[in-house]
């Protein structure tokens, strides 16, 4: 019978000074000695790491280091800038909200994100060195720089925080630093401007009016404006728009979207607005039906900022003159593109329209999110109303119904 195996406790001391460098132990096993040096920095610690190895020895727990199976390398953590990169690449492939990739717009926002704000601070780091600290660290960079706004600065956040999400999913971080409304910034809810009475509507379009009939190039500027009041697309919508996505004879405006599924949606014409595209419609009887409906002098795509800046700053300029000449109160203030767009949702609901159409209408998701963004608190007279039916729906106009007029399903109307 084999002799159970024993172990004799070594110290290793330094020749030049005599203090202890090691600890290790000594044992025979399988007929061969061994020796182990042992994880110790103290005589206890040493005793029973020595106990502790033998007891394993004897029960036949401990292996020989020739006979193991060779530990694997520890895998490498890669820097935020390469994880960053695959992320990108996987987004634009399957990212987006219909998981076809990400649009155009899309694209160039995330890249606008990670190369001017999240890299130059990231870039260098391994995502295990990406620390809640780091992370607040940033943030009051960001916020000390004054070039983002706390939204902005918030929206930074969250994509480090996507992307570092899913470095955890791969098990490369044991926890997502940038996670959390401590990391956030707090916002206060903007103040959101829109067109609230009929006077100020028209103002609008008439000084955009005047604008195109003093203007040497293509007069879109007034049919422009109008699509945004009484149709409510996105601004890049209004400027993709088609001939053949006009459909005058049965009162519809086909909006192809870019947000989400419900982005595509088919509008039920507003009389004024179908007044609008008909005028504009007989200003250019040479039109393909796959021409954009508002173009440039040159017949190419019109940039948001000629909208903003040359169309319709212009014509808040020109009928904030007309309004203070007559005695009446200015538009108001920081009125842009997505302004009207809530103008629309607003007088649709000031008209009538039941929620749910106006939620499709605009191409939402959800009938909350309309309400809470875009259905403004329209404390109407009586008579402003009226003066609203008036100039929307024709003075003879009924109330609008509850569902779309004609052949259209529910389902067409609002659709995006």
């Amino acid at each position: 019978m084999a002799r159970k195996p024993t172990g004799q406790l070594y110290e290793n001391r330094s020749k030049r000074t005599g203090k202890v460098t090691s600890y290790g132990v000594r044992f025979r096993y399988a007929g061969k000695r061994r020796y182990v040096t042992l994880r110790a920095t103290t005589p206890k610690e040493a005793e029973s790491a020595a106990a502790h190895l033998m007891a394993d020895v004897q029960r036949g727990l401990w292996t020989p280091p020739e006979d193991r199976e060779p530990e694997p390398e520890p895998r490498a953590i890669p820097t935020f800038y390469e994880f960053a990169s695959d992320w990108l690449t996987a987004q634009r492939t399957e990212g987006g909200r219909d998981g076809r990739g990400l649009s155009e717009r899309g694209d160039v926002d995330l890249c606008w994100r990670l190369n001017k704000h999240l890299l130059p601070f990231f870039a260098r780091l391994r995502l295990d060195e990406i620390t809640v600290e780091r992370v607040d660290r940033y943030r009051r960079e960001k916020v000390a720089e004054g070039v983002l706004s706390p939204g902005s600065v918030n929206k930074m956040l969250t994509t480090l925080g996507s992307i570092l999400e899913v470095a955890v999913e791969y098990d490369l971080i044991a926890r997502n630093p940038a996670k959390g409304k401590r990391r956030r910034l707090r916002v206060s809810r903007p103040h959101r401007t829109y067109l609230d009475r009929a006077d100020r509507i028209e103002a609008l379009l008439g000084a955009a009016g005047a604008l195109d009939a003093r203007g040497r190039s293509l007069e879109w500027r007034r049919a422009f404006l109008a699509v945004l009041i009484y149709a409510g697309p996105r601004i890049s919508e209004a400027l993709d728009l088609r001939w053949r996505d006009v459909d005058l004879a049965n009162g519809r405006l086909r909006i192809g979207g870019t947000k989400t599924d419900a982005a595509n949606r088919t509008v039920e014409l507003l009389p004024a607005l179908r007044d609008e595209l008909a005028a504009y419609a007989a200003s250019r009887p040479r039109r393909d039906r796959d021409e954009r409906v508002f173009t440039s002098g040159r017949g190419g795509r019109i940039s948001e900022s000629n909208v903003r800046n040359r169309a319709l700053a212009s014509a808040i300029r020109d009928a904030n003159a007309t309004l203070v000449k007559q005695g009446r109160e200015p538009l108001p203030e920081k009125l842009t593109p997505h302004s009207l767009r809530r103008t629309f949702a607003s007088v649709l609901v000031a008209l009538g329209y039941d929620v749910a159409v106006v939620m499709r209408m605009m191409g939402h998701t959800t009938p909350s999110f309309t309400l809470s963004v875009y259905t403004q608190a329209m404390a109407w007279s009586p008579e402003e109303r009226a003066a609203l039916r008036a100039l929307v729906l024709g003075e003879e106009s009924p109330r609008p119904q509850m569902e779309p007029r004609g052949s259209a399903s529910v389902a067409e109307i609002g659709l995006l």
